[in-house]
């Protein structure tokens, strides 16, 4: 059964997002990172749910997705889980570490497309170079020693740097 609902887009610096009400997210088998698939405005899309780091979700409009559900500030939705989970970006400079190891990048290839956005989302979690540079270094050192998944992360935290504080999604600058 399709999860429905009418929500007005936000906007939170320069990022146009749609967040979910509270009613449809207590729906979705996780408080976590969560993938769907389903329609806006009657047209068909999936995508990964961060979550906002309150117990609900949200995911970000790109300008290909705004001309395909046209002007407006009120969309449609109607969603469901998705049976499978699509692969996350990974960043360039962890493609790079991956690529230079055999043994982490065959245990990175071997695991789940979750552990996989886990990781990618404990990565990106900072703006600190300094900080991504170290993440990376514990990331394949943990890879080498056979351990898939990322430990001690709080999947239930919004892990955008750009549209959020401390873990929790930034209120809509409009």
């Amino acid at each position: 059964m399709a999860i429905r609902f009418k929500t007005k887009l936000s906007i939170i610096n320069d990022w146009t997002i749609l967040k979910l009400p509270k009613s449809a997210s207590t729906k979705l088998p996780s408080r976590g990172v969560a993938m769907i698939e389903g329609t806006i405005n009657g047209q068909s899309f999936q995508t990964a749910l961060e979550p906002d780091g309150l117990g609900s979700h949200w995911f970000r409009i790109d300008s290909d997705m705004r001309k395909v559900i046209g002007s407006g500030d009120t969309v449609t939705l109607a969603i469901n889980p998705a049976k499978e989970w699509v692969e996350p970006d990974v960043p360039a400079d962890f493609k790079k570490a991956l690529a230079q190891n055999s043994q982490a990048n065959s245990l990175w290839n071997g695991i789940t497309p979750i552990n996989r956005w886990d990781w990618t989302r404990w990565l990106r979690s900072t703006k600190n170079p300094e900080t991504r540079k170290k993440r990376i270094e514990t990331a394949m050192s943990m890879l080498k020693a056979g351990k898939g998944r990322r430990c001690c992360f709080n999947r239930s935290e919004c892990t955008v740097p750009d549209v959020s504080n401390r873990g929790i999604l930034l209120e809509s600058t409009e």
